[in-house]
């Protein structure tokens, strides 16, 4: 059996994190509505909110361990 990551979030965190993420991509989507030839504005906002909604997650709360770090991990479980 496989140890936990060390740093896992409890659930009433890890909810407000989805909630802030999933607000940020509910966002980039509506602002899609207001989209027009001569308003080109909504695009930049969808982007940066598209951006900011896989970003954080993956870089910003995502594990940070290097290559180095996760294969003396392996060997220290075994």
């Amino acid at each position: 059996m496989s140890r936990p990551i060390g740093k896992e979030n409890n659930t009433v965190q890890s909810l407000v994190l989805f909630v802030i993420c999933f607000a940020l991509f509910a966002g980039a989507v509506y602002s899609l509505s207001f989209l027009s030839l001569e308003n080109t504005w909504p695009a930049a906002v969808t982007l940066i909110l598209f951006a900011l909604a896989f970003a954080i997650p993956q870089h910003v709360l995502g594990r940070s361990d290097t290559l180095a770090e996760l294969e003396r991990a392996k060997q220290d479980a075994k």
